[in-house]
């Protein structure tokens, strides 16, 4: 018994100092985690107080804050070169997509995990790292703020849609975590920004303010997300359109 708490202690350790210390380098921002409860019998556990900091220049607290996130992993993975997650469920996260002149924090963040990704792949590691399977991935309750600093800290919150990817590392060569982080970040990204777009018509002149901040930057970064970002970016347009035509 004393030889298990000892082996999950060392586990949740091991998780929280791997979010700490390779979050903030494929993010570039400062990555916050609260604690980590994870059984090595079951597999089953819970991620708590996860912040995900804002790049230099912007001034809400932060990009994102989840309470928490849980996650079943394949108890006879967590010692192989393969780590099977069975699930990752992100629980009712709070999201801020603040707008300024050099585009959005969420479209920086996103920018620099690519980056991080492609990095990784043109220089591989000499001694690579284990790697990742995520079965099912999953947020749910989430929303939305979106955050006008530059009219006096006016802003809005709108719910964020589900989200649920699948087959995430399916193989043998698995997923590496930066590439991880891209697809599921990519995802969140998506779904804001789509929600921003569909938000933004009913928010008046100032949302007209907020929309033309945020779009101005955030149009290549959605390009390179995938067709679901590019449309929220032409809702965002559109509402632009509509509120001056009024």
């Amino acid at each position: 018994m004393v030889a298990l708490v000892a082996v999950a202690l060392s586990l949740d350790g091991a998780v929280k100092k791997g979010v700490e210390t390779f979050g903030p380098k494929i993010a570039r921002v400062d990555v916050k985690l609260a604690g980590v409860s994870l059984s090595p019998m079951s597999g089953s556990g819970k991620l708590t107080g996860l912040v995900i900091g804002n790049p230099e220049g912007f001034k809400t607290p932060h990009a994102i804050a989840v309470g928490e996130v849980e996650v079943t992993v394949k108890p006879g993975s967590i010692f192989s070169d393969k780590i099977v997650v069975q699930k990752v469920n992100v629980v009712a996260p709070d999201i801020t997509l603040e707008g300024g002149g050099k585009g959005s924090n969420l479209g920086k963040i996103l920018e620099n995990v690519q980056a991080a990704t492609a990095s990784e792949k043109s220089e591989p590691s000499s001694k690579p790292g284990k790697k990742l399977q995520v079965d099912e991935f999953r947020v749910t309750g989430g929303k939305i703020n979106l955050s006008l600093t530059l009219l006096g800290g006016k802003s809005l919150t709108v719910p964020l849609p589900d989200i649920h990817l699948q087959n995430l590392g399916q193989g043998a060569d698995g997923i590496t975590p930066a590439e991880l982080t891209e697809k599921m970040f990519s995802a969140v990204f998506t779904g804001t920004i789509e929600a921003a777009g569909q938000a933004v018509a009913k928010l008046g002149k100032a949302g007209a303010e907020f929309a033309a901040e945020v779009g101005r930057g955030v149009l290549d970064t959605a390009k390179a997300v995938g067709k679901g970002a590019v449309e929220g970016v032409k809702e965002i347009g559109k509402g632009i359109g509509n509120l001056f035509n009024k």
